[in-house]
């Protein structure tokens, strides 16, 4: 325990059997381990509360991400994501034992991986924006991918390229389906459309709206103007400010992304009983 209270699960490993080794002095556990290294090398993995395909699903794991293996049983492995330190289940196919060093990721909202530098080809599968990449040579417009197929070189970025502005990366997901723990193009939640606009602009971002709320900027005086970027907080809930009167977020009454004005989603946010809790600026 820290100061008497155990730590977030979300964030730190452990549970009744077992435990990080690096909670050894913050928690009591039968066992701790130091885990192994993996890395995604599928397009997506969820990331389940429990090792049940039914379970709660808290966020999504892209290809090429890296993370910590601390148990594996039954087609389970329990983990803890390098990107933002989620720990939880997700399946065991999919994680690799060869960790590549991401050279590019994925700037477009989605790509296609082909067999061959031919966009005529059936394409193997399709990895979604901040999939991290691990590129080769060039071949016309294509990037070789050292863990096999070829992706379109202007649907990707370097590692260390950022997008200038997180607001207009955000807009691009107008549309996108609503899905709950989602951190694709092809479905995402606010906190996650709030984490993939920032990954995309090179500012670490932690997974949960509550996490945001605590951690990302600082807060507003109430009463204060807002400007593009702001970021307005509801007891479970986040929306991004496009300018000083509309919002843009992923949005469970509307199931998807999309852009309305403050007064409006305040006031139907109010009526669901929901608190507002205020506004950040990064």
């Amino acid at each position: 325990m820290i100061n008497g209270v155990l730590p977030d699960p979300r964030r730190h490993a452990y549970r009744e059997d077992l435990a990080a080794a690096s909670l050894r002095d913050h928690v009591k556990a039968p066992r701790y381990v130091a885990g192994e290294q993996r890395q995604l090398d599928v397009p997506v993995l969820p990331l389940r509360r429990e090792p049940r395909f039914d379970a709660t699903l808290d966020t999504e794991a892209l290809f090429g991400e890296t993370l910590t293996l601390l148990d594996e049983r039954e087609g389970w492995a329990w983990v803890q994501l390098a990107r933002d330190g989620y720990v939880g289940y997700m399946p065991s196919e999919g994680l690799s034992l060869a960790v590549r060093t991401p050279t590019h990721k994925v700037a477009a909202l989605r790509t296609y991986v082909y067999p061959e530098p031919d966009f005529k080809r059936p394409p193997l599968v399709l990895l979604s924006m901040n999939a991290l990449l691990s590129g080769g040579a060039a071949e016309g417009k294509f990037l070789a991918l050292e863990s096999g197929g070829f992706v379109v070189a202007a649907h990707t970025r370097r590692v260390d390229e950022t997008a200038a502005d997180p607001v207009a990366v955000a807009l691009r997901f107008v549309g996108t389906p609503y899905l709950w723990g989602g951190r694709t193009s092809l479905g995402l939640d606010c906190s996650g459309l709030v984490q993939l606009a920032n990954e995309a602009a090179g500012v670490p971002c932690p997974r949960d709206a509550d996490m945001q709320a605590a951690e990302i900027g600082r807060p507003l005086d109430p009463n204060a103007a807002l400007t593009r970027g702001d970021l307005v907080f509801w007891d479970g809930h986040v929306g991004i400010m496009t300018n000083a009167a509309d919002m843009l977020h992923a949005s469970a009454e509307h199931m998807a992304v999309v852009v309305e004005p403050l007064a409006e989603a305040k006031a139907r946010i109010a009526a669901s009983g929901s608190e507002f809790l205020g506004v950040r600026r990064p």
